[in-house]
């Protein structure tokens, strides 16, 4: 008899590796030592991370195929070893060419073979608990630089730059690959109640949602919206990511360390509303969750823009973290929610296109603006409003659109 699978050490085990996967996060630690080791400028230098943002649709979804059809242990073990491996060889390059190639490239691959095959897979074993597993798999990501960061500055102390990166890719290749080993496909549908050890069943779902692969989520009406809300959801996260240290530095009087400290804030923030938001959809829906949290954006913009206070930079840094986690553990049961979990794999791979897109713009424009004012961020903020703003009515249309369709399916 086949031995039954028990959906938490799936969930562990995931993310144990995005655990791995996420010390991408801590790039800007090395980008300044990586300037003095090779004379190169730090905004090169972070070009590397943008790239390595930009690929993640393709490997999402090439990963997601394959994720789709069963290989999500090979998938993930693949990604993560690669991914570490590539982190170990980027202190080795020594022109700005092979950063990217080796970081960006090899490196944005790698990292979301791993994270497709994790979260696709996983969610599929937790069709009662969608919004909190997904949560929890993308809170592993998001934390990693929490634990990883102060490791990378000691090593890059202690050892220097290059050896910082070598050493931390290989300890997290294998420890990715120990991971791995406790993987196990889903089915393709929602798991049925014998297929859970240790453990009550889920109940079934009230309702069965309709399985579609990609040609025929692209002729969605439904897909478009997502794919907008995902991109307008994720941008003043994106914004404030890479820009936290600096507006508390010019807009709110901080010092750099005191902006440091933010900067941690906004990182516990956004590990710590992957689980609640996600916890938050289970009981509430997914759409009504994401009405809420852009709603939520916009108030702490607006806090942001009206007050100036090291208060209301604690409170505005602290909410758009929370909703920056809720768009990123929300999204992909909306997703699996409306399309069905046998293709979740490929499908988010496509509806992720909106984040990398957001990724590529959020932090170019927000900088443009900062520096066309003087480091002011103000005129970015009210950018932010104005994108929430649209995503929020999308969403609203989103949630309409869901309404009907649902008393049109009990009328017949």
């Amino acid at each position: 008899m086949k031995k039954e699978t028990n959906r938490w050490v799936v969930l562990i085990s995931s993310m144990g590796i995005l655990l791995c996967t996420g010390i991408v996060y801590t790039f800007s630690v090395f980008a300044g030592p990586l300037a003095e080791l090779r004379g190169w400028a730090v905004p090169d230098i972070m070009m590397a991370f943008a790239i390595n943002s930009a690929v993640g649709p393709i490997p999402m979804i090439f990963g997601g195929y394959f994720t789709d059809r069963g290989w999500a242990k090979w998938i993930a073990r693949i990604g993560v070893v690669l991914f570490g491996i590539s982190f170990a060889f980027t202190g080795q390059a020594t022109s700005i060419f092979q950063l990217y190639l080796i970081y960006g490239i090899f490196g944005g691959f790698a990292q979301n073979f791993a994270y497709s095959a994790c979260l696709s897979n996983t969610i599929r074993f937790f069709p009662d608990k969608k919004g909190l597993a997904s949560g929890l798999i993308t809170g592993g990501m998001g934390g990693a630089a929490i634990i990883a960061a102060p490791i990378a500055n000691t090593l890059i102390e202690r050892y220097g730059v290059s050896q910082a990166f070598w050493r931390m890719g290989l300890a997290y290749a294998l420890i990715g690959f120990f991971f791995s080993l406790f993987i196990r496909s889903a089915p393709k549908q929602a798991v049925p109640q014998t297929a859970v050890a240790s453990e009550k069943a889920p109940a079934p779902a009230k309702t069965i949602t309709a399985n579609k692969n990609w040609k025929e989520m692209l002729a969605s009406h439904a897909f478009y919206l997502l794919i907008l809300m995902f991109a307008m959801g994720a941008f003043s996260g994106l914004m404030i990511a890479s820009n936290a240290s600096l507006i508390g530095q010019s807009m709110f009087g901080l010092s750099a360390s005191a902006a440091a400290a933010y900067v941690s804030l906004y990182s516990l923030s956004n590990t710590s509303g992957r689980v609640f938001w996600g916890a938050i959809s289970d009981r509430i829906g997914q759409i009504r969750a994401v009405i809420i949290i852009y709603s939520a954006i916009i108030f702490a913009f607006i806090l942001l823009v009206s007050v100036n206070q090291v208060w209301a930079f604690a409170i505005g840094i602290v909410t758009l973290g929370l909703c920056f986690g809720g768009v990123m553990g929300v999204f992909p049961g909306l997703v699996m929610d409306k399309f069905g979990p046998a293709n979740q794999g490929v499908n988010y791979g496509i509806v992720f296109i909106g984040f990398s897109s957001a990724a590529f713009v959020a932090p170019k424009v927000t900088a443009s603006l900062a520096a066309a004012n003087d480091g002011d961020f103000t005129k970015a903020f009210y950018v932010a409003i104005a994108v929430v703003l649209l995503g929020l009515g999308l969403s609203l249309v989103y949630a309409k659109r869901k309404t009907v369709a649902k008393l049109a399916a009990e009328t017949v």
